[in-house]
């Protein structure tokens, strides 16, 4: 007769995690019979979005008194992000080489194609949620993302 293991295997919830953080996902499940173990991790808040395609600054030489402008202040993530509805790769132009959907600073309305996610060999179209302006694209064209991932700001 066997008798069933009680208490938690802390080694399997080790091995769990150390996959999460090998992987970069943000969360993994497993279940047998009579066991289901969920691990998941916060994303990380993004503090500062600019857009994917702009190009970086060229460094410049300042003096070391010199006052620093404040930066603009980061869109509320919180509601104005759209998050991806699924776990695919996001592409923000219909094809390679096309023009993209969306443009930050562009008035978008409600139902209007914002990019496609592809998953399982499916193109899936998401739309914008509510009418307003682009304010930030957060991802990157052909970039992997995971389900609830803010991926465009819409104010």
């Amino acid at each position: 007769m066997t008798s069933k293991k009680t208490g938690v295997d802390q080694q399997l919830i080790r091995d769990l995690a150390g996959i999460l953080n090998d992987t970069n996902l943000t969360e993994i499940e497993v279940e047998n019979e009579d066991f289901k173990v969920r691990i998941s991790r916060q994303q990380q808040q993004v503090h500062a979005v600019a857009p994917a395609y702009a190009p970086a600054p060229a460094p410049a030489a300042a003096p070391a008194a010199a006052a620093v402008p404040a930066a603009p202040a980061a869109p509320d993530l919180s509601k104005n992000a759209v998050p991806s509805p699924m776990v695919g790769t996001a592409y923000l132009a219909p094809a390679p080489g096309a023009k993209a959907f969306i443009e930050v600073g562009q008035k978008v309305s409600e139902g209007q194609t914002l990019l496609i996610i592809e998953a399982m060999k499916t193109m899936n179209q998401i739309p914008a949620p509510r009418a307003g302006t682009v304010t930030a694209i957060i991802i990157e064209d052909a970039q992997p993302v995971e389900f609830g991932q803010p991926l465009v700001v819409i104010e």
